[in-house]
């Protein structure tokens, strides 16, 4: 495996166009497993509106219909029971098998979370598609390394690149794929992992936009370009939203603390109360049920008074934090953009009333406060920024976006919040659901070093090395070097080393560190 590895970054060249092909691969499969899961879920979410509209709260129907919901409860237990690590989103998942700390099984997680994820967005819990897209491709990129033989250092390639086809195919947003898997799966520009993501999710776009055509996820008009003077609102939007924000990664944490105190009460139970409320919801407010797609549409074409919008917010927020807190396959994203854009429009309708702003802006509002609520919680603001784009069709307001999401960024820092996916990610650590592999494994990780860093023009024998670390290549541009002690590294390098796979994420976070602990080093 060593000899591979080497010959691997020998001959890098060869390397990244080998990924960059396999990217493709994995984008057509990817691509066809999610357009696959769209289509069931549209499926079911069709079936569950036609069963509401056929019953009557007070008929024989309700009591098919209670049977029914705790039939789905059953079986989302088992599933999760099964596999643990079809639970939630996914994305803290995918964050764990690509840095090591868990283990997954391909087949058996997309098999599991893509019946999962439709039997519980279906019965209308508030949950997205999103996430359990970005599983499903991860699995798919696992499962091609897999099958072709790959090395570790392909595989995290190849998963991350499963991982971006999914989250653009699952919202038309090829671009968006490719930042989200920089941004917030792998936190590493690398050329070779840039190259199979994109690779990924131009294919997997391609096949979603042969089944759906090329329309955006969001059905908005032409929006106009908000003026200048207007940023004040925008600020003023962005302080909001971030404070808010920051106000729902706390209950999230909160809920899923309270979830793990029920000790003696079945699963199937606590899985059955958020789906008892999606039965009595789909009665009275079957605006809130599912992800919430046609919600965030209906807010375009409708109007509503502010007392109905304030209503769904806070029931779409509390409802999101009992159905993610059940522990069923499905995540937030698309929840949280839905609590966005309503909270938009609530704030776009105060200062219509109260200042006087001009209504033709409202739609602006609207989708600025996703990209900002987005931001808050995933605390991604160049994904949220790039992923509104996308989804409204319209690139035209990017300064905007990059504005309000600035601003609910720094906001939700107030409260002192971690990333949702991060807190979540540490979370799934402390239970241990899957067990790492024990074995000394050697594995090659890629780090770059940053401008300004004290590594920067240092020799590599003078250098403090982490233990359980042999430093094998730097790249420097287009030329590979073999490292000697002599040797120095200049910032934007990006540094190979053979690690034990066993101490792979404590040896990444110490090259971060490096630069700290070489003031006083010898050049």
């Amino acid at each position: 495996m060593t000899n591979k590895t080497f010959d691997h970054l020998i001959h890098w060249r060869d390397f990244k166009l080998k990924v960059f092909f396999e990217g493709i691969i994995i984008g057509l499969f990817s691509g066809l497993i999610i357009v696959a899961f769209r289509y069931c879920l549209e499926r079911a979410e069709s079936l569950r509106e036609s069963i509401y509209n056929s019953a009557n709260m007070y008929s024989v129907k309700i009591i098919l219909l209670i049977l029914g919901l705790g039939l789905i409860a059953f079986l989302l237990n088992l599933i999760v029971k099964n596999e643990p690590l079809v639970s939630g989103s996914g994305i803290p998942q995918v964050k764990g098998v690509l840095t090591g700390h868990l283990k997954m099984k391909w087949l058996k997680v997309l098999l599991l979370k893509f019946v999962g994820g439709i039997i519980a967005i279906g019965a209308g819990l508030s949950l997205g598609r999103e996430g359990p897209s970005v599983q499903i491709g991860a699995t798919v990129g696992q499962g091609v390394s897999r099958i072709l033989g790959r090395l570790k250092i392909e595989e995290k390639f190849l998963i991350t690149s499963g991982a971006s086809a999914g989250l653009a195919a699952a919202f038309n947003a090829p671009l968006s794929g490719v930042i989200f898997a920089m941004e917030e799966l792998n936190k590493n520009f690398s050329p070779a992992i840039l190259m199979s993501t994109v690779a990924a999710s131009l294919s997997a776009d391609f096949i979603t936009k042969l089944f759906y055509g090329s329309s955006s996820a969001f059905d908005f008009p032409e929006i106009p370009i908000l003026p200048v003077n207007y940023y004040f609102y925008l600020i003023g939007l962005g302080l909001i939203i971030g404070l808010f924000g920051g106000l729902f990664n706390r209950s999230l944490m909160k809920t899923l603390e309270y979830k793990d105190k029920l000790v003696g009460i079945p699963n199937t139970i606590i899985i059955a109360i958020p789906l008892l409320i999606a039965g009595l919801l789909g009665f009275i407010l079957p605006e809130v049920l599912g992800g919430g797609n046609q919600l965030i549409d209906s807010l375009n074409q409708n109007y509503f008074p502010i007392s109905f919008l304030v209503l769904l917010v806070l029931v779409k927020f509390f409802f999101t934090l009992i159905s993610y807190g059940s522990g069923v396959p499905g995540g937030i994203f698309l929840p949280i953009l839905v609590i966005g854009a309503l909270t938009g429009n609530i704030y776009n309708d105060l200062i219509v009333n109260l200042f006087h702003v001009s209504s033709h802006y409202s739609n602006n509002f609207i989708i600025f406060a996703m990209a900002a609520y987005f931001t808050a919680v995933v605390k991604a603001p160049i994904t949220g920024s790039i992923l509104i784009t996308e989804m409204t069709g319209s690139f035209s307001h990017l300064w905007a976006l990059i504005t309000v999401s600035t601003v609910a960024y720094l906001a939700s820092d107030l409260l002192k919040t971690k990333p949702i996916y991060e807190a979540l990610y540490d979370r799934i650590l402390m239970q241990k659901q899957s067990p790492i592999d024990q074995k000394d494994t050697m594995i090659l990780i890629e780090t770059v070093v940053c401008l300004g860093s004290e590594i920067s023009g240092k020799s590599v024998k003078y250098i403090i090395w982490p233990k359980h670390c042999l430093l094998v290549n730097i790249k420097r541009g287009d030329q590979e070097i073999i490292p000697l002690g002599d040797t120095k590294i200049y910032a934007g390098d990006h540094i190979f080393a053979l690690v034990n796979k066993n101490h792979a994420t404590e040896i990444e976070q110490s090259f971060c560190s490096l630069a700290m602990e070489l003031n006083n080093l010898p050049q």
